[in-house]
């Protein structure tokens, strides 16, 4: 399904009714709005994972502007952070979404803080996963592929990060995407993603490294809860402290997941559902 949020369209998907059947009424659930990593990926990361969060809130899944199925995959002059934010609340306006609870993973995340800053009485909650809120910390990111997949891997990651050629990001993709999760890797994820390399590039080389939200995270007005995997190569665990050090301390919930990296959901799936569970229901 698209929707048009002002000359724009974007694919979005849906799982789990908004209404549901409660004895002589019909009980209203919260909306989970996923923001997916990247740029340049899209959606079907999450499926067929969060599908079992359905029975609690209602799953609003999108590809981002340039992304996927969505407009925009040549419309560079858009490709910003502050319109993907934006995007955010033009699309809650354009289904109705009232209140969502938005949660972004790995670039997800960077949109998802752009938008509650621009808009911070729209979401009930926020949720950043695997995320950073300021430029690459490349020394530790290289550290941390060298420690995972050995020197070969640590120059894949050193040259893709410092410039994202096709051919880096090859060599990054073969020897670097396994090392994302502690689980298993499952290039089918892989295979299934629509990507856009041309904008995963411009923004690595662009915005990825001029962003810093630290200083502005002090207005966020909703419950925030940071997760970051502690084998994380790519957002390392010092990405998320800062943001929860930056962040309104009586409004912060912090969780680090031993034995997980970038991908929490595959590495730790029991107690990260059990954590967002219990953070959506609070």
């Amino acid at each position: 399904m698209r929707v048009d949020i002002g000359g724009c369209r974007l694919f979005f998907d849906v799982e789990g009714a908004k209404l549901r059947p409660d004895g002589p009424r019909m009980r209203e659930v919260p909306t989970l709005l996923l923001l997916h990593g990247g740029p340049g990926a899209d959606h079907s990361v999450f499926k067929p994972a969060y599908s079992p969060l359905a029975n609690l809130v209602q799953v609003v899944y999108y590809d981002h502007r340039g992304d996927g199925r969505s407009d925009g995959r040549d419309d560079s002059a858009h490709w910003r952070l502050a319109q993907w934010g934006d995007d955010v609340k033009a699309l809650c306006d354009a289904l109705e979404i009232e209140r969502p609870i938005v949660m972004g993973v790995s670039f997800g995340g960077y949109v998802a803080m752009s938008y509650a800053l621009r808009h911070p009485d729209h979401p009930a909650k926020l949720v950043l996963c695997s995320t950073a809120a300021s430029p690459s910390k490349q020394a530790i990111q290289v550290q941390a592929f060298t420690r995972l997949g050995g020197p070969e891997a640590g120059a894949a990651a050193k040259a893709f990060i410092e410039d994202p050629t096709p051919q880096a990001g090859l060599e990054f993709w073969r020897l670097c995407a396994p090392l994302y999760r502690r689980s298993p890797y499952n290039p089918d994820i892989d295979a299934r993603t629509i990507w856009n390399p041309r904008l995963m590039a411009e923004f690595r080389r662009g915005e990825r490294e001029t962003m810093n939200f630290l200083s502005e995270l002090p207005r966020i007005k909703c419950p925030t809860l940071v997760m970051v995997g502690e084998d994380d190569p790519m957002t390392p665990v010092p990405c998320a402290e800062e943001i929860v050090a930056a962040l309104p301390p009586h409004l912060v919930r912090f969780e680090r997941f031993a034995g997980a990296g970038h991908g929490i959901v595959a590495d730790q799936p029991e107690r990260f559902f059990a954590v967002l569970r219990s953070f959506i229901a609070a």
